[in-house]
């Protein structure tokens, strides 16, 4: 690994560009077989500074916000697409500057906002979010395609007689999943919308694909994306988030006291609630490295974080040591849904944001302080 993260202020995500690009090279290589177009899902990874590179390998962003596309038009080439429930009218016109793609969520949006399309001196294709009411994701916080979904037309409520203009189709009803869950959703997009898909230029296949991820299934993924390409002789799009940075970034964190109430605890300068809510809102227990599961090893403690909410606990983990405050704990998968979700409750800091690389070793490139608490608030 060859990253010091002993001597680095905390709490601070870092981005190791050498994983990065191996999840790159990945996904090119998807592309490269057949012929798709791969875009950054940026809800899951905004990091910046990294675009230059992810630009190299993908054909651009998608957006799932005005701020998103500004983001990704200002700071990578190639295509900006962008989809949301609802678009507000003030932010029209600057996503029309902005956005070679927009997906609409449902025909009344199409129809209150073609007319501008139209008028707009930029070529920009326009597509209708699909729901295919298939889905395999249990948990409904995270299923587009549970009853009463407010994301996508079903089939009964599509509107053939509002084709025109319309250039694409786009579902999403992935949660990292592997493609034999997609080959699956895909026969029922076919069997329920293939007389509408004969009729559009491309079809978006969405995200929550998790193709870097060691045991994803690349044939399979292939064979979906060559079967709707060649039975309708559209271009495929894919919008991964979380597999462009899968695995890639860690928060490295440090001790600041221990204590025991029956069982042993140890406080950090890294919050769930703030630095990584997807912990309590997935919820789920990332790894640390050298650690284990609670009895695993010798020394068992429940982490938790420096603020004041009860809940804000990271998990229970087990360690060949005693933990000791300036003791260093490094997390891992810490590069997705983390830097775009992080919040400055109860006045805690965000962590800085490094990026690791073979050429200029660890670089800060970001460092936050009482300037951004304060300048959300009023």
């Amino acid at each position: 690994m060859n990253i010091d993260f002993i001597n680095i202020p905390t709490p601070v995500y870092v981005v190791d560009e050498r994983l990065l690009k191996k999840n790159l090279e990945i996904l090119k290589y998807v592309s490269d077989q057949t012929g798709c177009k791969i875009l950054l899902a940026q809800k899951a990874f905004s990091m910046y500074a990294a675009y230059p590179l992810i630009g190299k390998y993908l054909q651009g962003t998608t957006a799932s916000s005005l701020f998103e596309a500004r983001l990704g038009k200002e700071e990578m080439e190639g295509e900006v697409h962008i989809f949301s429930p609802a678009y507000k009218e003030e932010d029209m016109n600057e996503i029309l500057s902005i956005c070679d793609h927009i997906v609409f969520n449902s025909f009344s949006q199409w129809k209150k906002y073609k007319n501008k399309v139209k008028e707009t001196d930029r070529k920009i294709e326009c597509g209708i979010r699909i729901n295919p009411e298939y889905s395999e994701i249990e948990t409904d916080m995270y299923n587009p395609c549970f009853t009463g979904s407010r994301l996508g037309v079903t089939l009964s409520q599509f509107e053939p007689e509002e084709m025109e203009g319309i250039d694409g189709l786009h579902f999403h009803t992935m949660c990292e999943q592997n493609s034999d869950v997609l080959e699956r959703t895909v026969k029922v997009v076919d069997e329920k919308f293939g007389k509408y898909i004969a009729k559009c230029k491309w079809i978006n296949f969405g995200g929550g694909h998790h193709i870097t991820r060691p045991d994803y299934d690349l044939v399979t993924l292939i064979r979906s994306i060559k079967f709707m390409k060649e039975k309708y002789g559209v271009e495929v799009y894919l919008e991964p988030g979380e597999a462009v940075a899968l695995n890639a970034g860690y928060l490295v964190s440090k001790v600041l006291d221990t204590l025991h109430n029956d069982i042993d605890l140890a406080i950090l300068d890294t919050s769930a609630a703030c630095h990584m809510p997807d912990i309590l809102e997935m919820p789920y227990r990332p790894n640390i490295i050298d650690s284990g599961q609670p009895g695993e090893h010798p020394y068992t403690y429940r982490l938790g974080g420096p603020t004041c909410l009860a809940g804000d606990i990271i998990g229970d983990y087990s360690f060949k040591n005693p933990l000791k405050p300036g003791d260093t704990l490094v997390f891992c998968d810490m590069a997705i849904y983390t830097m775009v979700k992080n919040n400055t409750f109860n006045g805690i800091s965000l962590p800085a944001i490094a990026l690791y690389s073979e050429e200029n070793k660890l670089q800060i490139i970001k460092e936050f302080g009482y300037k951004d608490f304060k300048m959300r608030l009023s």
